[in-house]
């Protein structure tokens, strides 16, 4: 019986908050290791750190893992694993209902990505559920387009399942500030009312309003939530492009 959940990444992970509100729903302990914390961090807990610190996670600096026995579930860095599948499963059938509902024949849909596993199993989803009118695609947001290939490819061998890679012609550099990315925040929500991921969502949108080719459907922009990470971005935009 599950007792336990253990994981890693870095010490702002949105995985790593979701995973602390599990726990603390199941009355499960939560460990979670990372390679180093920030000392303004440390002093100065916010974001994600500091609700899951809220919730009862216990941090380790510390790359190596314990033991894994029975009674502890071991969930990869970012939920880098076949079992993400089951939820990615349930959210492809809710987009199928409400596509039905308003009455849309076909979807582009859009996420950005970290390892990629959401895009990856939404799109195998769809494909094993018939839904063949609509496709995923995405941006590699943590490292480069072979290194989300790779990621793709340890989950999934067939890359007719793999969802469609796209990306700005320019490099971006994971955690870097861009003005760009700024700007784009900012717009968004002057013009939605919708507050989006600052590390995420930015670079997301930049890259989808570079490829009009993909306007040909419908667009389903999926939102990376983790708004509790803006805590600690927005300070920095701010201090940087006043």
């Amino acid at each position: 019986m599950i007792h336990k959940i253990i994981s890693y990444g870095s010490a702002q992970s949105n995985a790593m908050y979701s995973l602390s509100v599990l726990a603390k729903m199941k009355g499960w302990e939560f460990e979670y290791y990372v390679s180093h914390i920030a000392e303004y961090l440390k002093d100065n807990p916010h974001g994600n750190y500091k609700a899951s610190l809220d919730n009862g996670m216990k941090i380790h600096i510390d790359k190596v893992l314990p033991n894994i026995t029975q009674e502890i579930l071991l969930i990869e860095e970012g939920g880098r694993q076949q079992e993400a599948k089951f939820g990615l499963d349930i959210l492809a059938q809710e987009i199928g209902s409400w596509q039905k509902a308003q009455h849309i024949q076909g979807l582009n849909i859009f996420l950005p990505s970290g390892t990629g596993t959401t895009s990856l199993f939404l799109q195998k989803a769809l494909i094993e559920k018939g839904m063949l009118d609509s496709k995923v695609f995405t941006c590699p947001c943590v490292g480069d387009r072979a290194y989300l290939k790779a990621q793709f490819l340890a989950l999934e061998s067939d890359e007719s399942y793999h969802p469609q890679i796209i990306s700005l012609v320019k490099k971006h550099h994971f955690g870097k500030l861009y003005k760009e990315n700024y700007k784009i925040w900012l717009k968004l929500q002057e013009e939605t009312g919708i507050v989006f991921d600052l590390l995420y969502d930015a670079l997301g949108w930049r890259t989808l309003l570079a490829h009009p080719e993909l306007y040909s459907k419908a667009i389903l922009y999926l939102h990376q939530g983790g708004l509790l990470g803006n805590e600690s971005m927005l300070p920095r935009y701010e201090r940087k492009y006043t």
